[in-house]
């Protein structure tokens, strides 16, 4: 089974759609999920209830916060990410280095590696695409090779699981 690094912020439908259409559906794919939560997007998943239901989908433990110093490593290294719903926030963040979560800093280490697939699938307000760093974020992120998808409210979020190489 291969290893699949899911990582999520908090975006509208975090709570009803990421088990249903991206965690389940990744599993029943083949993947072995790593689950990392933007600190925002656990919380989310904590207060609504759907945090058992997204640790059920893998044996690994569901990450928000980093490890201490001496303890184990919690996930393995996958070689391939779904970033998905990811915020602008985070989108921003992430295309300018900054790694203030776990999540963050997960594929911040992996950005622009050789061999390393990243599949961005973003959501945001259709007002964000006027914002002057908006494109610049994006073309930063696809320079660095990293596959970008819109996420539309009205559509499946499985659709960026196609984005991904078979497991």
């Amino acid at each position: 089974m291969t290893d699949l690094g899911l990582v999520a912020s908090s975006c509208g439908g975090l709570d009803l759609r990421f088990t249903a259409e991206l965690a389940k559906p990744a599993a029943a794919r083949g993947w072995r999920l790593a689950v990392t939560l933007t600190p925002t997007a656990h919380r989310w998943l904590d207060t609504t209830g759907g945090l058992a239901e997204l640790q059920a989908t893998t044996d690994l433990p569901v990450r928000s916060a980093s490890r201490l110093p001496g303890e184990p490593r919690p996930h393995p290294d996958p070689r391939v990410f779904l970033f998905a719903p990811a915020s602008a926030n985070s989108i921003a963040k992430l295309a300018l280095g900054i790694a203030d979560n776990q999540a963050l800093t997960l594929l911040g280490d992996v950005l622009g590696a050789p061999g390393i697939t990243i599949v961005v699938a973003y959501q945001i307000q259709p007002t964000r695409a006027h914002h002057p760093a908006w494109q610049r974020h994006l073309d930063t992120l696809a320079g660095a090779g990293v596959r970008l998808h819109q996420l539309d409210p009205s559509r499946p979020w499985s659709e960026p699981l196609d984005l991904l190489p078979a497991p």
